[in-house]
Formats: C-alpha cells, structure tokens, sequence
C-alpha cells in the first residue's frame, strides 16, 4: 500500500506543479564553462549567446532543457502562495520533480508531440488575469513582482513554461495510455495486500434524482436562433471580430475570457455529441449554422485545423424562460413527489415519468459517479453541493423539492433519494472489485512510469551541478 499512497501523492504534487506556473528565466551566467561538444545545441547556443545577464547558475540539463539554481525557491514560492505546504517535501525533491518534467517535455518533442500554441495562448490569457487578481489589476505592479521589464516579456515567459507543461502532460498520457490490467493481475496485487494494511473505505451510498427543467417556447427558440444568425453575417460580410461576439454575447461564462475558444481531439471526445458534430463537418475559416444542444443554441467558427486536434470558437446563447413556465415545472416535481410520498409510483417509475434528465430517467433517477462511473458515492469525496443535498436524508426517503441553478443561470428542480448505505469497511474484493481495480492500474502505471523513466534517463543528456550533486534522487539523475 505504501506504493499506493506514494503514487497519489505525486499525482497531486504533479498537478499542483502543472497548475501554477514557474517563473524562471532560463540565462546562463557569463561566466559558464565552454559546452562540451555533445551538449544539445539548445543549450550550446543559450551557454554562449552574446550579452547573456548574470542572473544565477545552471543547476541541471536535461536534453534540450535547463534548469537554474533560482528555480526550486522561486518553485516553492508559487506554491506556498497557492497554500501548499512546502515543508511536506525538501528542496532535493522538488528538483527531482523539476527533472521529471523537464525529461517528459524533452521527449514528448523528440516524439513529435505537438501543442496548440492558441490553445496555450488562452491558458496565458487566463493565469495573466488571476495574477493581476493578486496585484488589484495593477501590472506595474505584477511585473515588479515577477521582476519583468514589460508585459510582452512576462507573457513569453508564461507561454514557453506553459508549454513545457503541456508537452510533458501529453508525455505523461502517452506513456500510460495503453496500461491495462486483467482480472487476474486485480486479484494478484489485492492478495499480496497483508490484511492489516488493506485500505478502509468510507460510508458509501447510492443517489437518485428526478429533474424538471422549464420548458421553453419556441417563440424564445427562434429570437435566439435569429440573433445568431445577425452574428453570422456580421462576421462574414462586415468584418466583425467573432472574438469580441463572444466576449459580449455568449451565455458560456466559462470560455468567455479566451474568446470561447475550445481545443476538440477526434480521438478525445470532449463537449456534447451534437457540438462535435458540427465542429468536425466544418472548414477550416467556416462558421455554422446555429445548431442546438442540452445547453442552449450554439454558432461555431473553425479557426485551425491540425491533424486529429480542430481549434473551436463558439457563441451559446440560451432562451429565456418565463415565470410561467418555471411555475409550471415546479407544480409537475411536486406532483411527482407526492405520488411517490402516497405510494402511487416507485422512485423509478415516477423518474421514467417525469424526469427531464435522459442520463437518469429510463435507470430509476440512479447518479453515476464520475470517479468510479459506478452507482457508488463515498461520502468523503462526493462533490459538495451534492452531499449539502443528501447529507439528512435518510435511507430511501425522498427530498423535499430542491431549486438547482447551474454555471450559466439555468434553472431546474429536482428530488432525490439515498439507497443501499454501507458503512465504512475494510477492502473486501467482491464488494470493492472496482475500486480495487483502479489502484492496482494506479501501480501498474506508476511501474511503467518508473521503468520509462530508466530507460529514457539512461538515453538522454543530463547534468546535475552543484549542492543538487548530494541529493538522494529516487531517479538515476545523476547516472551514478
């Protein structure tokens, strides 16, 4: 188990890393030694570029990357300031994890990996913004900060971290993409578990909800599909910015700040059915025609096109509902809880009845979880407005109705109901199959990370320098 626990925590350290930039300024010191001829030509060039400042020294090379002595404080900081506590690791292991992420970047390139550069464009966009958050919008400020001579400087310097961070994430995934396990190897890794270290799980339950949502009129329906449609041609015949509609138009609060721009793969299925559709029928400069899904009316505006990967922009407006219609939706949950409260229906039979939610309705209202994508909710890591919802009801009884308003001001209601509670219990393996499953992948994984990274360390160019040269690596850095 000690493996297990292990991995979860560089999981989470991984992903704290990955979301908060570092801000290291990769100049060599004028006074660095002559490259050997077998140093990378990265490197060559950076070590001997004309006018390098003297900001601090090389502590590592990695393939075509550098790391300076400055990055492990400036690292911590970043992290201390997101409210991570730094003394849970020492400086000898971020370095290591600084390592692991310049090697994961270095080959995803040898392995013709490829970023957006618009898609990573917007994560700068965004991390710009929250930053200037900390400073009360004040960029003078930010740069001083950051030690930044102009907005331009910090911006590069945001995108080729980001970068970086992107091709070894993608590297991460490609490594481990195709790591199975079989039954036989669960049962293997669950029997080598000695009793008294087998995990506990928590109190878990099952969910089952009925919505209804307002409907609305087609009357609404069609002032929002004209407007796209003015949009459309605005764009197309009078030059407008499809970027600015969006800023001042588009009902999706999320991709508002990078124009609505979204990065679709057609071996990822990312957004609705419907939008990928449309997103990959189009041409490259094409805008659709306005389309509906689940969440509204949509125009999409193909702006790039590479390989399996399509850059997408696109505009949601949603219909307004009326006071009458949201009246009218709320009378049919009541009258759908009644029923079940009476006896008249079961809880499924009044979700096939009533029910406005197709994931749920034909499966008696029963929620799957995200996580395990079975009928399970452990109550330690269910979502919290979830849990704020279910947290006093008891075993089948049925909510009272619940107003539920999403991220883009729609509104529904909705009942639920708790079933098949089992209490907190050590591992048990028919029971626990699923979640037994998951961790022995979580460690077949982490052993195939641990033998790419033998492998790939053994095959690249890497130097350590300095007081890091004492550090008790887990990974064969220094090539000892």
């Amino acid at each position: 188990m000690k493996s297990i626990i292990n991995l979860k925590q560089a999981l989470i350290f991984s992903f704290i890393l990955c979301a908060n930039g570092m801000f290291a300024q990769e100049i060599i010191p004028d006074d660095a030694p002559e490259p050997k001829a077998e140093e990378p030509k990265m490197v060559k060039d950076s070590l001997v570029s004309a006018g390098a400042m003297k900001v601090d020294g090389v502590a590592a090379v990695v393939g075509d990357y550098i790391l300076l002595d400055s990055d492990v404080n400036r690292t911590k900081l970043q992290l201390e300031a997101q409210g991570v506590n730094t003394t849970d690791f020492s400086n000898c292991e971020l370095f290591g994890k600084l390592l692991e992420d310049k090697l994961y970047a270095h080959q995803a390139i040898q392995d013709s990996i490829i970023v957006s550069d618009i898609e990573i464009q917007s994560y700068v966009d965004q991390q710009v913004q929250g930053f200037l958050q900390q400073t009360n919008g004040s960029m003078d400020a930010l740069l001083k900060l950051y030690n930044k001579e102009d907005e331009k400087s910090l911006r590069e310097e945001i995108f080729e971290i980001n970068k970086s961070q992107k091709l070894a994430q993608l590297m991460q995934q490609k490594i481990v993409e195709e790591v199975e396990v079989t039954p036989e190897e669960v049962r293997q890794f669950f029997n080598e578990i000695p009793k008294d270290q087998r995990p506990t799980f928590g109190t878990e339950l099952r969910v089952a909800q009925i919505v209804v949502e307002p409907e609305v009129t087609q009357e609404e329906k069609d002032k929002v599909i004209e407007r796209l449609k003015e949009m459309k041609a605005d764009v197309l015949e009078n030059g407008a910015s499809f970027r600015s509609k969006v800023v001042l138009y588009t009902d999706d609060g999320a991709s508002r700040s990078n124009g609505g721009l979204y990065t679709l793969n057609r071996k990822r299925p990312k957004m609705v059915k419907e939008f990928r559709q449309v997103a990959f029928s189009l041409n490259e400069g094409e805008i659709s025609e306005p389309f509906a899904t689940e969440y509204g009316y949509h125009i999409i505006y193909l702006e790039k096109i590479r390989g399996q990967e399509y850059d997408v922009r696109h505009i949601l407006l949603m219909p307004k509902v009326s006071d009458e219609e949201i009246a009218k939706a709320k009378e049919k949950i009541e009258k759908a809880r009644e029923e079940i409260v009476n006896g008249e229906l079961t809880f499924a039979e009044a979700a096939s009845k009533y029910s406005d939610e197709r994931e749920t309705k034909f499966d008696g209202g029963q929620l799957i979880n995200p996580t395990t994508q079975d009928y399970n909710f452990e109550l330690t890591n269910m979502d919290t407005e979830l849990y704020g919802q279910i947290q006093n009801l008891k075993d089948d009884e049925v909510s009272y109705v619940l107003k539920d308003q999403d991220r883009t001001g729609k509104v529904k209601f909705k009942i639920l109901k708790v079933s098949d509670r089992v209490d907190e219990h050590v591992a048990n393996y028919a029971q626990d199959y699923l979640k037994i499953k998951e961790l022995a992948l979580s460690e077949k994984r982490l052993k195939t990370i641990e033998k790419w990274q033998e492998d790939t360390i053994s095959e690249t160019f890497i130097k350590v320098n300095g007081e890091y040269r004492e550090c008790e690596f887990a990974s064969n850095w220094l090539k000892k």
